[in-house]
């Protein structure tokens, strides 16, 4: 800090504090212009709690300057674009606290925007895959965080995460620092390895990676206890509770959050696992958001050396991971006892008309095109007429990404103006108009817009009522209609797929937009 500034508060001679964008035990994070390159940045100032120690114990206090020096250190070994990036150090020697000049990231953080309420699992599993290659980019330059939870996740403003206080990564050449003795990292993300006194490995940070995700979707720590002791205790000897708002996102958490790091799997399988859960459809309580529950559409992943691409949705024809029949298991269950599926729960549920009504789910049997399916039924050609149209009328546009359709509410990727790959996701509800979805995004590699006008719609009963008699599912519990456009990486045309489920796995027939079945998937004995 240069001496005599009242006013302003200039460090180094060069980088102009101008307001305080957050803090904590170690310090506090600030906002500052660069006066040289005329750009703002992020400017680290580190302090103690104790603003003494330097005095009455000077090697502790040495110990910290050596500890953020080694953070700017760790942070230069990764270049990713998931990980913040670090400009300047500004180091007084021995006696001083060192400042760390970083890029600004404008979007807050990720435990700020948790304040607002947990996320869907397809967001959560978005960011997780994020977070996770910045987590490779560090492992294999030899740094692991230790520190990975909402707070040091940082969000651009277009929602990408960056992780960031690398201040307590374990660096190979340099582990002396950490073994002292003394607990490093926050208590209720740590690894049951790491509390019990390990360092622990990559394996370590994946655990901390799911727990984050779990708190995000399920909007609770579920070892969080009075105090941090009873915390650590709880992280050591107790299970964590399965979730159940996780949907697509709930065999990654089972699989990692075990307390064995022998038995999690690899951050090359988590990656998959995460790329699965992204490309479900969102579901999520009725207390989050309007969106309603939909049984997720079946993603198969190709091979693991393939992995060039994942697509957004099904291909058949590739072999299906066992994970993602974990994905389907869990989400049929979650569209049979969650409100809005079909089960007894008569709460407000997300088939909410917005009048205090509920709107009861429709029965089971093949749709008829007679004139109540209009009000009664969406999976009907009137009532996939009536969605369309309604949509267009109410975005002004007539591109769509892809449309899914349920007996209730039609889902709608619906293409920006001017573009080719950007959609925004629209909802319309029987009874209830068209409302914009949570969710912006891109076409997946290959894909394109389907043209919507050259399906022919009043094949989906007869579609409806044979897929009833060869998929092997014979009470289903959810059924839906998947409409998509071509896919260019195994050239496929347009298609629309018929749908089933009950609690034990689901099964599809794909067809022409004629309706002529090209392809049927029945579900497993």
């Amino acid at each position: 800090m240069n001496e005599g500034d009242t006013d302003r508060r200039i460090v180094d001679g060069r980088f102009e504090l101008e307001s305080r964008l957050g803090g904590g035990g170690m310090g506090t994070v600030w906002r500052a212009r660069d006066l040289l390159l005329h750009r703002h940045v992020a400017v680290k100032e580190v302090r103690p709690p104790d603003v003494d120690l330097a005095e009455y114990d000077p090697g502790a206090a040495e110990m910290l300057r050596q500890r953020v020096l080694r953070e700017a250190r760790a942070l230069a070994r990764v270049e990713h674009p998931n990980v913040v990036t670090i400009h300047h150090i500004v180091d007084g020697g021995e006696g001083t606290y060192p400042w760390l000049v970083m890029e600004l990231v404008q979007g807050g953080s990720l435990a700020d925007r948790l304040e607002r309420g947990p996320m869907t699992p397809a967001e959560a599993a978005r960011l997780g895959s994020g977070v996770l290659d910045a987590l490779n980019a560090a492992h294999a330059a030899g740094v692991q965080h230790r520190d990975v939870k909402p707070a040091n996740v940082l969000l651009r403003t277009d929602g990408r995460p960056v992780l960031t206080d690398f201040g307590i990564a374990a660096i190979r050449d340099a582990t002396a620092l950490t073994a002292t003795g003394s607990i490093i990292g926050t208590p209720d993300y740590m690894a049951p390895e790491r509390v019990s006194g390990h360092s622990g490995g990559p394996a370590a940070d994946l655990w901390s990676l799911a727990m984050m995700l779990y708190v995000a979707v399920e909007g609770h720590h579920p070892l969080r206890r009075g105090t941090t002791l009873a915390t650590l205790a709880a992280v050591l000897q107790e299970e964590v509770p399965p979730p159940v708002r996780a949907g697509s996102l709930t065999p990654v958490l089972s699989c990692v959050l075990v307390r064995d790091p022998e038995a999690r799997p690899d951050a090359g399988t988590v990656s998959r696992m995460l790329a699965v859960a992204a490309a479900q459809p969102e579901i999520r309580g009725p207390e989050t958001t309007s969106y309603p529950l939909a049984p997720p559409a079946p993603v198969v992943l190709p091979p693991t050396g393939d992995m060039q691409a994942v697509p957004r949705r099904s291909r058949p024809g590739v072999a299906v991971a066992s994970s993602v029949v974990g994905v389907l298991l869990i989400g049929t269950l979650a569209w049979k006892v969650l409100p809005g599926g079909n089960s007894d729960d008569k709460g407000d549920g997300v088939g909410s008309l917005g009048t205090g009504q509920t709107q009861q789910s429709s029965p089971t049997a093949t749709p008829s095109n007679s004139a109540s399916a209009k009000t009664t039924d969406l999976l009907a050609p009137n009532g996939i007429r009536t969605a369309i149209k309604a949509i267009e009328k109410e975005t002004g546009r007539d591109s769509f990404g892809d449309l899914s359709v349920y007996p209730e509410y039609v889902i709608a990727e619906v293409m920006v103006k001017g573009s080719k790959t950007k959609y925004d996701t629209y909802t319309y509800r029987l009874g209830g108009g068209v409302e914009k979805g949570i969710i912006s995004g891109k076409l997946g590699d290959g894909w394109e817009p389907v043209d919507l006008q050259k399906f022919q719609w009043d094949a989906v009963p007869a579609l409806l009522a044979r897929a009833a008699k060869v998929l092997n599912v014979k009470n289903p519990t959810s059924r839906y209609l998947l409409v998509e456009g071509r896919w260019n990486v195994f050239n496929e045309p347009a298609h629309m797929s018929v749908y089933l489920g009950d609690d034990y796995g689901s099964g599809y027939l794909e067809a022409d937009p004629q309706g002529k079945v090209i392809k049927t998937y029945p579900a497993d004995g």
